[in-house]
């Protein structure tokens, strides 16, 4: 029968009932099904995440976490889904989900996010998308040969601030930038750092498997200092404070001034310890001309310290505890963090500025694009995927390679090498334990 001829036959058999566009084999789910989605590290944030009305208006069945007790709250909100502690078995066990939405600590969001996709599920991944440089190259190679789609959780990208800062800076409003300042006050009280190895061994949790939550991190006793929500400055864990928020606060950067790779970055900070990232650091890094853009330098700072008063501003404006400067030949933008609404300054700069014309299309909202883009199974929909969150959380990361190493990196993306800096290698590209690698 021809395949026309049988559409029409099914349609009438069943009268006003609809057929999911996927269950006829048409591939691609009609705006009106819902997505069946498993979130896997649902304790803290991919708690929050499965709460949003863009992800809980969707079919949430499967749920996965290594510590039942820290995650209970989820698991009540979502009592009808299957429950699960290892994502190996959630992805092979649970065979009809369409999407994983991925809030672990950052080691393990490469593993899980490439064995999700390889099993053919889009992916939504918290920040920083990798813990490595190697683990982001592997995740956008991956996620461009599914075709499948995917979600870096940096939400400033999805908003208006983030459009018109790019819409502003290419229509000339403060000339060539060729330097920017971004900050964060982070860690401060957010998370303990610098911090040393504890030498206690406590009881693990009768809830938590320990040896999970370690995944591909080298084995070590389990110890609150790490679980929960104390990871992110361990260097086995996470990325600092760089990947807490300079993912969100230099969006506006990488976004607006089309920068690639870095060719060079160094640091200064506090005092580094074995184990873990400093009170605070600055990390400047340089960025070659592209087009008719000029070279830009890049510098972050966070733990207090702040870069110098941009001499444009008025008198009575704040830099705030998060955001970003652009320094232009001809004025100065300034964001909120999270990238915020930008302001353009000096004055005099503002009292003849027409905002362009608004050629960006806007977000109907970071998560509901992502949704929406896995429905319509349309990659570029969702516009922080791997293709430009992958190079982007490549780029910071270097950052890191100069705080840990203490030294000015030189950097080649295309051989992903720090050139004169073998020791660069084991951070570069991470060894994992067993059963857990990329």
């Amino acid at each position: 029968m021809e395949r026309r001829t049988f559409l029409k036959g099914a349609a009438a058999a069943i009268g006003f009932h609809a057929i999911p566009r996927h269950a006829l084999g048409l591939g691609v789910k009609a705006p009106s099904d819902k997505l069946d989605i498993a979130g896997i590290g649902i304790g803290g944030q991919g708690g929050g995440l499965l709460g949003d009305r863009e992800i809980s208006s969707e079919n949430i069945v499967a749920l996965c976490d290594v510590d039942w007790g820290y995650a209970a709250h989820t698991f009540q909100r979502h009592a009808g889904a299957e429950k699960f502690k290892d994502y190996r078995i959630l992805l092979d066990k649970a065979k009809g989900i369409d999407a994983a939405i991925i809030a672990t600590p950052d080691h393990m969001h490469a593993p899980i996010a490439i064995a999700a996709l390889r099993a053919g599920k889009h992916v939504y991944v918290e920040k920083p998308m990798a813990h490595s440089i190697e683990e982001a190259r592997v995740m956008t190679r991956v996620a461009r040969e599914t075709g499948l789609v995917t979600q870096m959780g940096n939400n400033g990208h999805g908003g208006e601030g983030l459009r018109l800062t790019r819409e502003w800076i290419q229509a000339g409003a403060i000339g060539k930038v060729r330097e920017v300042h971004c900050w964060s006050d982070r860690p401060g009280r957010w998370w303990p750092q610098p911090v040393d190895r504890p030498g206690d061994t406590p009881a693990v949790p009768e809830t938590l498997d320990w040896d999970l939550w370690l995944g591909g991190a080298p084995a070590r006793p389990f110890h609150p200092a790490y679980h929960p929500q104390r990871w992110r400055g361990w260097f086995e864990f996470g990325t600092g404070a760089l990947g807490d928020m300079a993912i969100h606060n230099m969006d506006p950067a990488f976004y607006a001034l089309d920068l690639d790779a870095p060719s060079a970055a160094e640091a200064r900070t506090s005092q580094l310890t074995r184990e873990s990232y400093p009170a605070w650091e600055v990390i400047a890094y340089q960025f070659p001309a592209k087009g008719d853009r000029p070279a830009v330098k890049l510098t972050w700072y966070d733990g207090g310290q702040m870069p110098a008063r941009p001499k444009d501003l008025d008198e009575k404006v704040e830099l705030g505890d998060n955001g970003i400067c652009f320094i232009g030949e001809k004025g100065t933008i300034l964001c909120g963090g999270w990238s915020g609404a930008p302001a353009l300054f000096p004055e005099s700069r503002r009292k003849g500025f027409q905002p362009p014309p608004k050629t960006i299309p806007r977000s109907i909202g970071h998560r509901a694009e992502w949704v929406q883009a896995c429905k319509d199974r349309k990659p570029d929909d969702a516009r922080a995927g791997f293709a430009y969150s992958g190079p982007f959380t490549e780029a910071l990361l270097v950052g890191n390679l100069a705080v840990r190493l203490q030294k000015r990196i030189q950097w080649d993306a295309r051989a992903m090498k720090a050139k004169d800096a073998p020791e660069a290698d084991a951070l570069i590209r991470k060894t994992y334990r067993p059963g857990f690698g990329i």
